[in-house]
């Protein structure tokens, strides 16, 4: 049942509990349709179908670009800073508005084709210079990742700094100047791969981190004085994550950490708005930057120097009401926010002037020590209003130990913005040419090395990565080159075996894959080691075969391939299809005959769970946790309730104290990825987003429901230390 409407810049919500009631309206600068209503073209493009009945408001990719795109490249050009953010549900069209699929191109790519398109038209019609450079990171866990730079990034990320006219920025992360959308598009590809290659090591997805793209874009010219001028802009294009993970969906080990530092950047980022909101209205509100990286990163952006277009995301499917009704109302707040942009234009010299004199302030007051307040030592700004508690390091009621911390952080900042400030003399030093040329022939250099890996594959068998983001699945490549055998196991610093892999339940000695006589044998190599093959476990030296999935440990999806065998017949492999190998291995029956809706739901949440099921497990016992996770059911009555479907729990025992109790409900932790799937087969509509939800299951069991499971249907593999 589809419970949003949009007509027009309107977009209307009905309550599926109460359909006969008023739909709550609300209205913003537009109000994308996008679910159906369209018809694909012999390209491969959508564009709305005259035949539907919601043909004549389905909104295509190239619309969304007229209407946000074209702002944000005049005001580029202007010379403000500008910002572009997506937000909302894993699934409900964020990737699809920001970066989009195939022909089907989103805002990014073509703003930056465009881009470059009107740089070609004006050379030579005058004396401007154009510079264009981009960077990628990735914010996972509140730590940041360069993604042009994997291998630059420590393991806590890359430190995020203050800068007095910059404001927060990551320290060290890479710009790479570029003079093509190609270039662009080569190192869009670059970052994914990279940031694919981490997201398998942890089992991430596109949906569990918030992924930053910028574009610097510097006009030079000389301005009537004679002055050489430059006018900047900087283009932050932002693609959060789920908004669906900030809630506790009774996940483990992993994704604990991962959902609890999500919780953090969205909670913050909400917080912020709404502060932000209060203050549009007059209201004195402090504005909590500093509670998260991502609202850190972002303070240009929503309440800043930066023209900002706020895309988010709904679900007009009637099991997410809350979570759009939530979204719809912040996104109404949301709009009150007033940004300060001002154009970014100074002579070169008066910069470079005006970074020396920092450095020179900054390096006197390290010398003398007289760093007693951060407001006189980094925030210049009388506007700065970033809830930065830590200004005064002479609180009272600190012991001197705390002191000397705020004093050796604060001291940090400070050598970080000299360091920053000398680097952007060198760089405004430095000829355009110059920095292209390097730009490219690193550029080559990697692009050569995933070229090659990727021509061998196309002759060579090899095992490609399965991922439940389609964007990273098939992004990691393994060749199985000659005969003899490949290892898989552990990867370390000192010693990496054929193919090294990180996660829980990975062996040093894990598996291998041998090839004799033209076929392929997969065997275990340690007896407690997990090894699926179309999600029935390894117990012997077993033959593959082109297409088989192959699982190693608990988030090592692989698919086998052999491309002298492939054809255009072959079928698609999924993530969903490996999962439902497992479970239907593990006896939950996937044959939907004569099954009610209640019970197709129910037999979905179950397959989409168990693969967090054996990841916990799997922790836990690499860990010695003593604990173990299992599936149960629990009906509606043992719930307290007269009505409604019976549902999945997640039961945790504790071998140590002996305790056994209830986590929240797999229902709602699951229905993020139904929706992940749907959107790459239907365009959700967009409005605008942030979410919440809740789970009562705690009221239940006060109520003295917890005696009454239904049955266990499906236990982990992993056994505590103590039982083996």
């Amino acid at each position: 049942m589809l419970i949003v409407d949009m007509q027009g810049n309107a977009t209307a919500l009905s309550n599926p509990e109460a359909p006969h009631d008023e739909p709550k309206k609300f209205t913003f600068d537009f109000s994308y349709w996008s679910f159906d209503g369209c018809q694909k073209q012999d390209n491969g493009y959508m564009v709305p179908d005259p035949a539907h009945v919601n043909g004549a408001k389905y909104c295509d990719q190239r619309q969304v670009f007229k209407d946000l795109g074209n702002g944000v490249m005049e005001n580029a050009w202007k010379g403000f800073n500008c910002s572009l953010f997506a937000y909302g549900q894993t699934g409900s069209g964020k990737s699809y508005s920001v970066v989009g699929y195939g022909v089907n191109k989103g805002i990014v790519p073509m703003f930056c084709e465009d881009l470059f398109n009107k740089i070609n038209e004006q050379n030579g019609k005058g004396d401007t210079q154009y510079e264009v450079s981009f960077s990628m990171l990735e914010i996972y866990n509140e730590n940041v990742r360069d993604l042009l730079n994997p291998g630059g990034s420590k393991k806590s990320g890359l430190p995020v700094r203050q800068h007095p006219k910059m404001g927060f920025y990551a320290e060290g992360l890479k710009e790479v100047v570029v003079n093509s959308y190609i270039m662009i598009e080569k190192k869009m590809e670059e970052g994914t791969a990279n940031r694919t290659i981490a997201a398998t090591n942890m089992n991430a997805t596109s949906s569990r981190a918030h992924t930053i793209v910028s574009i610097k874009f510097v006009q030079k010219y000389k301005n009537p004085a004679g002055k050489e001028t430059a006018k900047t802009s900087i283009i932050n294009l932002v693609d959060l994550a789920g908004s669906e993970r900030a809630d506790s969906t009774g996940a483990t080990g992993d994704r604990l950490k991962e959902g609890a530092a999500i919780n953090l950047s969205l909670s913050s980022l909400g917080n912020v708005i709404a502060a932000l909101a209060d203050n549009s209205q007059g209201k004195g509100t402090r504005v909590p930057y500093r509670d998260s990286v991502l609202t850190k990163l972002l303070m240009n952006a929503l309440g800043g120097n930066s023209r900002t277009i706020m895309v988010a995301a709904i679900s007009p499917a009637d099991i997410n009401f809350e979570e759009t009704l939530s979204t719809l109302r912040y996104a109404d707040r949301a709009k009150q926010i007033k940004c300060k942009a001002v154009v970014n234009e100074d002579p070169t010299e008066k910069l470079i002037t005006d970074l020396k004199a920092e450095n020179e302030r900054l390096k006197k007051m390290l010398e003398s020590g007289d760093i007693s307040k951060k407001g006189a030592a980094l925030t210049q700004n009388p506007d700065d209003d970033d809830d930065d508690d830590d200004d005064n390091d002479a609180k009272a009621g600190l012991s001197d130990a705390e002191r000397e911390a705020i004093r050796a952080k604060l001291e940090a900042e400070m050598q970080a913005a000299v360091k920053e400030n000398e680097r952007q003399m060198e760089e405004m030093k430095r000829q355009y040419e110059e920095k292209l040329k390097q730009a490219q022939d690193e550029t080559h250099t990697t692009r050569s090395l995933l070229s090659e890996t990727n021509e061998k594959a196309k002759k060579t068998p090899h095992l490609y990565n399965l991922n439940i983001d389609p964007l990273l699945t098939g992004q990691v490549k393994y060749l199985l080159q000659g005969n003899g055998i490949k290892k898989i196991g552990k990867k370390k610093d000192d010693k990496t075996p054929d193919i090294g892999l990180l996660g829980p339940g990975i062996y040093d000695d894990h598996a291998a894959i041998s090839m004799e006589g033209g076929k392929f044998f997969i065997e275990k190599l340690t007896a407690d080691a997990r090894v699926l093959l179309n999600g029935a476990p390894v117990m012997k030296k077993t033959e593959m075969a082109h297409n088989d999935r192959l699982v190693i440990a608990t988030i090592s999806y692989f698919v086998f391939c052999i491309p002298s065998k492939a054809s255009g017949a072959d079928p698609e492999i999924t993530f969903d299809m490996a999962q439902q190998e497992i479970a239907k291995s593990s006896g939950i029956t996937l044959d939907g005959t004569n099954k009610s809706k209640d019970e197709l739901l129910l037999q979905q949440d179950l397959i989409e769970v168990m693969a967090d099921i054996e990841e916990a497990n799997s922790i836990s016992e690499e860990l010695d946790k003593k604990m173990k996770f299992e599936l149960v059911l629990v009906s509606p009555e043992a719930r307290g309730l007269h009505t409604g479907r019976t549902e999945a729990f997640i039961r945790v025992t504790n071998f140590e104290s002996n305790l056994e109790w209830l986590s929240a409900s797999v229902q709602r932790a699951t229905a993020d990825r139904r929706l992940q799937r749907r959107e790459h087969r239907l365009h959700c509509g967009r409005a605008c987003a942030l979410q919440r939800r809740g789970q009562a299951f705690r009221q239940a069991r006060q109520r003295g429901c917890e005696h009454s499971f239904e049955r266990t249907i499906w236990k982990g593999s992993a056994v505590p230390r103590q039982d083996r």
